[in-house]
């Protein structure tokens, strides 16, 4: 009996072991799994581990002057299980130097000298470091890193911020945005080792998670908003603007710290030479900074946990003439409690949310860089909305975008999305989400346009880049959402997130996260929509009624596992409709039969994918 319950424990084994392994892997992931790093349960594994720093950075700016001079000392922990020969850093500002690598052409405004490392010091002996680079150098260690040991390094540098602002760079001249403005170590990990890729200008970004303190030395009159907690209000604003601002702690309505009037008072910071503005926060991936002598300055909170009571500050700074931006305290409150309460459905997880007027549109640790719409405030909402909700994906989860964007792009749409049917409507977001994201993809037989999501984000272009990276991936969201339903796609999302929250997952680990949670084998639908080629597309080449059903003969030309409707419509006018999950592709994604009840007599049977905007619609429909 012994025997006979060993050899059944092992076939079972082995029918585990087979669906783990029924997903492509790459080799260099499978020998993560295999060194237990990861877990095919979709947990991080008994080995997991991650590097981590702890930075003291101290930078000085002083607008109209372009240059930003910088010091920083930084601990840095070896938490892997390998003695570390070199340091590799990234330089992400080094984009703009004319000889750097880049994913398209840039304007003569758009270039800068580039980040220049005047002193590197590590463990006190000063060490060499060649400026002749682009967004990635690396430095020998005078004597290895050893495993589960530490490093002290101290970088002085100095650099040019670019004319043409884009994620980062001067907005005008007395307003300036720094974003990636400190050298800082590369990722080291379980599965690529040293992150080597270089910045090109498209894809994103990849870093550790860190501990900052940041002083930023500006001249009176400039105000400072960053990324972390502000130390020293009392210390940088006059009394009167500090107790504001300390009072919008606790306001669910608006309250102006400063309007542009005030500004130009010159009277709302503290009156010496210089202001030293300091923040803080631990166990975060970046941290970033916006300055102005002039920009408006609204604030409330929001409260993002019922159970605890727990507010966040939302912040605006502005340009008093961007008429939408009068509203993104609004949008801000909305946004963030409907992402804490609703979908997610996490908790805002920071003290602040800066949003930052510029020209990126671009997310970071507790701040969003967006340009003016003016007065369509419908889009400048979506377009907060979208870059607020990268709060979860990528910093949250620490997503390598620069590999993998469809793991944050695509959820910060979905979440888009889902706010923008409370806001809007549904009629309305449908409509906004197939004009936006889907129907350019959906019309556009190129090749690009049908790469595999899980192509590496790094490695495609243009359309490709765009749609694998947003559209797509967020159908293939919805759709498993659809499959699911949302009581058990909430589980599986706030499993996958409660895992990995602070850590570093990659797709596998959140499809093997999302089998465990479900209770069942995903494996089918994710290689349907992330290993494959396929697109959207079906095709109703038969129908048959005969009394009070209809049998449907389905081809599924493009091969997505999609949901649809089947819409039934009567002589009489009226319309009955019939939905179907991508469950009805899990056995056969190439052709589906159907029954669907009528009760009338038929004028014309649809398939209707709504947002999975079908790209030859004319064989979509059969008529009596």
């Amino acid at each position: 009996m012994k025997r006979c319950f060993n050899i059944l424990l092992l076939l079972c084994m082995a029918g585990l072991s087979v669906n783990a392994q029924q997903l492509y892997e790459p080799r260099n992931i499978r020998k993560a799994y295999e060194n237990n790093t990861r877990s095919r349960s979709g947990n991080p594994g008994s080995k997991y581990w991650q590097n981590k720093g702890r930075y003291d950075i101290h930078i000085t700016v002083a607008p109209p002057s372009p240059t930003v001079y910088g010091k920083e000392s930084v601990t840095y922990i070896n938490n892997s299980p390998d003695a570390l020969q070199t340091l590799v850093f990234h330089l992400i500002c080094n984009v703009h130097k004319p000889q750097a690598p880049r994913s398209g052409y840039v304007s003569k405004d758009y270039l800068a000298s580039g980040v220049v490392i005047d002193t590197l010091l590590v463990n006190g002996a000063l060490v060499p470091f060649n400026n002749d680079i682009g967004t990635v150098g690396v430095v020998n260690l005078p004597t290895p890193l050893a495993s589960k040991d530490s490093l002290q390094l101290k970088i002085s540098w100095h650099y040019d911020l670019s004319l043409e602002s884009g994620r980062e760079g001067i907005i005008d001249s007395a307003t300036y945005f720094l974003a990636y403005y400190y050298p800082r170590v590369a990722v080291y990990d379980d599965y690529n080792g040293w992150d080597m890729l270089e910045h090109n200008g498209r894809a994103e970004f990849y870093n550790d998670f860190n501990d900052y303190r940041v002083a930023v030395k500006v001249p009176k009159n400039y105000v400072v908003w960053g990324t972390g907690n502000l130390l020293n209000a009392d210390e940088v604003l006059q009394p009167a603007y500090a107790a504001r601002l300390k009072s919008s702690y606790n306001s669910d309505s608006l309250v102006h710290i400063a309007t542009k009037a005030e500004m130009l008072t010159r009277k709302v910071t503290q009156q010496q030479d210089w202001n030293t503005w300091k923040f803080s926060y631990d166990h975060i991936t970046d941290v970033t900074l916006g300055l102005s002598s002039h920009y408006t300055w609204d604030a409330a909170s929001v409260m993002v946990d019922s159970a605890t009571r727990r507010r966040s500050s939302i912040q605006a700074a502005y340009n008093d003439t961007a008429y939408d931006f009068h509203s993104s305290i609004r949008f801000a409150h909305n946004a963030l409690n409907w992402f804490s309460h609703q979908w997610p459905g996490v908790a805002y997880p920071y003290p602040v949310m800066t949003a930052f007027q510029g020209y990126a549109d671009m997310e970071y640790p507790m701040m969003v860089n967006d340009g003016s719409v003016g007065k369509n405030l419908s889009f400048a909402q979506l377009l907060q909305d979208h870059e607020m909700a990268h709060t979860y994906f990528p910093f949250y989860m620490g997503i390598n975008e620069s590999r993998y964007a469809f793991m944050d792009e695509g959820w910060a749409t979905t979440f888009e999305y889902l706010a923008r049917i409370n806001e809007k409507g549904k009629s309305n977001a449908d409509d906004l989400y197939r004009r936006f994201r889907v129907a350019y993809y959906a019309s556009d037989p190129s090749t690009e346009e049908d790469q595999p999501i899980i192509s590496m984000s790094n490695q495609v272009s243009g359309l490709g880049y765009g749609n694998n990276s947003y559209g797509k991936a967020s159908l293939a969201y919805l759709a498993v959402k659809d499959l699911l339903g949302d009581m058990v796609f909430r589980k599986c999302l706030h499993a996958y997130m409660d895992k990995w929250n602070g850590k570093h997952p990659i797709p596998w680990d959140f499809f093997y996260s999302f089998n465990t949670a479900a209770g069942q084998d995903l494996n089918w639908f994710w290689q349907n929509w992330f290993f494959t080629n396929h697109y959207i597309d079906l095709a109703l080449t038969q129908v048959q009624v005969k009394g009070k059903t209809a049998s449907l003969q389905i081809k599924n030309t493009g091969g997505f596992a999609i949901p649809f409707d089947v819409v039934v419509n009567y002589t009489d006018g009226s319309q009955s409709r019939v939905h179907k999950t991508p469950e009805v592709w899990k056995k056969n994604d190439k052709s589906l039969q159907l029954t669907v009840p009528v009760n009338k007599a038929v004028a014309s049977i649809s398939l209707e994918g709504n947002l999975f905007m079908d790209a030859t619609p004319a064989d979509n429909t059969w008529k009596k």
